[in-house]
C-alpha cells in the first residue's frame, strides 16, 4: 500500500539529518487557550493525533523534546504518558535550554528541528535546520518557517510536523506497514 502523503522533496531533503524535534507547548500542543478551574488549577487540551505522532518519532529514533515556559500537572502528566523523556519547564529563554539538550544528546543544532508559535521560539526556530509553526502562528514566526501546517496548534499541527519527518527518515511507510497488519 502506497502512503497517502505527499511532502516537496525540497522540503524532505531539508528535514532528513534531524533527530530531535523542540516543541513548545501553548499554540503548538495546546490551541494556546489557558483554562483555569474554580480552584485555581491550569486545564489543557491535547490532540490524541499529536500524541500518536510523538510516540512514532521516538519509534523512529527522533527524539522529541518539549521546551516551554509554563509548568502544569497537566502537562507533566501527558508527557509522561508519551514517554517523553526531555522536558524543560517555566523556560522563558528556551535557547539555552536547547542547547543543554543538544549537548547531552550529543548532537547540535544542524540534526535538530523546532516548531513555536511566537517570539519566544524563535531563538530556536532560526537556529535549527528545520523550522516549522503552526498555522495560527504569530507573523514574525510564520515569516521564519521552513514549513507552515495546514492545521492549527493543539489540532494536528505537531502531527503534521512528525509525518513530515517520518517521511524524510524514510521510517513513515514501514511504520504505516507495521500499523496495518
Amino acid at each position: 500500500m502506497q502512503p497517502a502523503l505527499n511532502f516537496p522533496p525540497e522540503l524532505l531533503l531539508k528535514a532528513q539529518a534531524i533527530r530531535v524535534v523542540f516543541l513548545d507547548v501553548d499554540g503548538v500542543l495546546t490551541d494556546g487557550g489557558l483554562y483555569f478551574s474554580e480552584h485555581g488549577e491550569t486545564l489543557k487540551r491535547f490532540n490524541t493525533l499529536d500524541g500518536h505522532g510523538l510516540k512514532l518519532l521516538q519509534r523512529a529514533g527522533i527524539t522529541p523534546v518539549v521546551i516551554t515556559g509554563r509548568d502544569s500537572k497537566a502537562l507533566r502528566l501527558r508527557l509522561a504518558a508519551l514517554g517523553i523523556e526531555h522536558a524543560h519547564f517555566g523556560t522563558e529563554d528556551k535557547r539555552p535550554a536547547a542547547e543543554v539538550t543538544l549537548k547531552a544528546l550529543e548532537l547540535d543544532w544542524p540534526q535538530a528541528a523546532a516548531m513555536g508559535d511566537d517570539w519566544p521560539d524563535l531563538p530556536m526556530l532560526t537556529r535549527c535546520a528545520f523550522a516549522c509553526a503552526p498555522a495560527n502562528a504569530q507573523a514574525e514566526v510564520l515569516a521564519r518557517a521552513h514549513y507552515v501546517t495546514q492545521h492549527a496548534g493543539g489540532h494536528g499541527a505537531v502531527r503534521e510536523l512528525c509525518d513530515l519527518l517520518l517521511v524524510a527518515s524514510g521510517r513513515y511507510a514501514n511504520l504505516l506497514q507495521e500499523a496495518l497488519r
